[in-house]
């Protein structure tokens, strides 16, 4: 059986830090993977999750399994973050959450969930969009579209043409959107242009489904949860798939959550019976560790003051690198007006660089970056800055 099988693509992302490490240039610069990096190029294990680890080190009494849904603690905290403390939707009991292995588990539950109780539904994804999610939805045999999102003319949301795409998806289909942070282009939408995307779902009945993958990397925790929190506004039914890898550094602990909201308590209890079904036959249940850290820290009132500080140090370093960025290749005669980069948000942006001079800054400089010309901005340092755009200046050329 196994003999006929061809080997399969190397993921595009992925397969980029693969290289990245057979490279033997002592100055090479991964731009690639979404993964934040300290201004010495570490991806830093946070103070906090330091003190919560040890503080369940030592009270820790079982390595029993968590139920299918996880952590209760760890579903109340995650839909206050999300939503805001005392929020209408929680008092009503209208939200259900599950933990899951990461923001990607969360996105595959939320497919196979779509797949169970609507297998006709569309799900319908900007252009351009994070590589993955294509994929994490047609594995679970349900219909991808897209719709525009981005006009490379002008680094910005290509907004009129969005709406007029959005007017027009069937009721009963799923809009993934991206909460902030948009991954890869770094354009988010406004709070007006939030509202009005809101109305359309409502309008049209389409059900939302929010990746909130990078809270708090953007203007803060409140400010980067202002689409979920308009859509939950205007629409009695949406879905919101979170990660805990990027704002806690817990990459490697796989921690996620769903969050479905429903018209009232008695459907989203109904609806989380079949989200546990989801999760059951997919990994059963999901692994302890990471949603202890994320729940000893929200818990705890002086904990949580200092993580969101640690967040803060990390956003503020993103976007302090933009600015040098931004500033570095003016100063070296760029050529080009990369300011869009500084008025963006989160790790990634896109730079405008072609496939050939994507491919030219890795074969001539060791510098890698995904094929379509998308930025880590977090795997910049002011030690390799200069450099960096050094290399850009002259792909350029």
């Amino acid at each position: 059986m196994f003999e006929t099988i061809n080997p399969a693509p190397e993921d595009s992302i992925l397969g980029l830090t693969v290289a990245f490490q057979k490279d033997s240039n002592p100055n090479k610069i991964n731009l690639g993977v979404g993964v934040y990096k300290d201004g010495n190029g570490q991806t830093p294990v946070l103070a906090t999750v330091k003190e919560a680890e040890e503080r369940l080190l030592r009270s820790e009494a079982t390595k029993s399994y968590l139920p299918i849904d996880g952590l209760a603690a760890y579903a109340a905290l995650s839909q206050q973050i999300v939503f805001g403390s005392g929020h209408d939707i929680l008092a009503a009991g209208r939200a259900a959450t599950v933990q899951t292995p990461g923001g990607t588990g969360a996105l595959r539950v939320a497919a196979d969930f779509v797949r169970r109780i609507s297998p006709q539904a569309t799900v319908w994804l900007s252009d351009p969009t994070w590589p993955n999610h294509p994929n994490v939805f047609a594995s679970a045999a349900l219909q991808v579209q897209t719709y525009p999102y981005f006009e490379a003319e002008t680094n910005s949301v290509a907004f009129d043409r969005m709406m007029a795409a959005l007017e027009t998806i069937p009721t009963g289909d799923v809009l993934l959107l991206h909460a902030c942070c948009h991954n890869p282009t770094g354009a988010d939408l406004s709070p007006q242009q939030w509202q009005a995307v809101a109305a359309v779902c409502a309008e049209r009945g389409v059900l939302p489904l929010l990746d909130f993958a990078y809270q708090g990397f953007g203007d803060g925790l409140d400010e980067d949860a202002t689409g979920v929190r308009f859509v939950a506004e205007q629409c009695r039914e949406l879905l919101v798939a979170g990660s805990y890898s990027k704002n806690f550094g817990l990459y490697n602990e796989r921690v996620g959550a769903l969050t479905l909201v429903a018209a009232n308590s008695e459907v989203a209890e109904a609806a989380h019976s079949h989200l546990k079904i989801c999760v059951r036959t997919n990994y059963s249940n999901p692994p302890a560790h990471g949603g202890q850290i994320v729940a000893e820290i929200l818990g705890d009132p002086d904990l949580r003051q200092r993580w969101e500080a640690e967040l803060a140090d990390m956003r503020n370093r993103i976007n302090d690198m933009r600015h040098l960025f931004v500033e570095t290749l003016d100063e070296l005669g760029a050529g080009r007006d990369f300011s869009f980069i500084a008025q963006q948000r989160g790790m990634f942006s896109f730079s405008g660089l072609t496939p050939e001079q994507v491919q030219a800054l890795r074969e001539r400089h060791s510098v890698y970056v995904v094929g379509s010309g998308r930025i880590n901005v977090a795997g910049m340092t002011e030690a390799n800055v200069e450099r960096l755009c050094s290399a850009i200046v002259d792909v350029l050329k």
